[in-house]
């Protein structure tokens, strides 16, 4: 009873996933990243900084 489902491929990507799990795998990123922020503030508080040091500097809005 178990039926493999198969899913309409994409033109433009070979493997293409069902959308449950694009949206599974997001929302694991996003509280992978929730998590870390919360053990490691310090850490992504440099590299927030950092990239927007690199940022302004290189777009140099004035």
């Amino acid at each position: 009873m178990n039926e493999e489902q198969t899913y309409p491929t994409n033109p433009h990507t070979e493997d293409a996933q069902p959308p449950c799990e694009t949206l599974a795998q997001c929302s694991d990123i996003i509280d992978f990243a929730q998590r870390y922020t919360r053990e490691r503030p310090g850490v992504v508080a440099l590299w927030c900084l950092g990239i927007g040091f690199v940022l302004g500097w290189k777009l140099k809005p004035w």
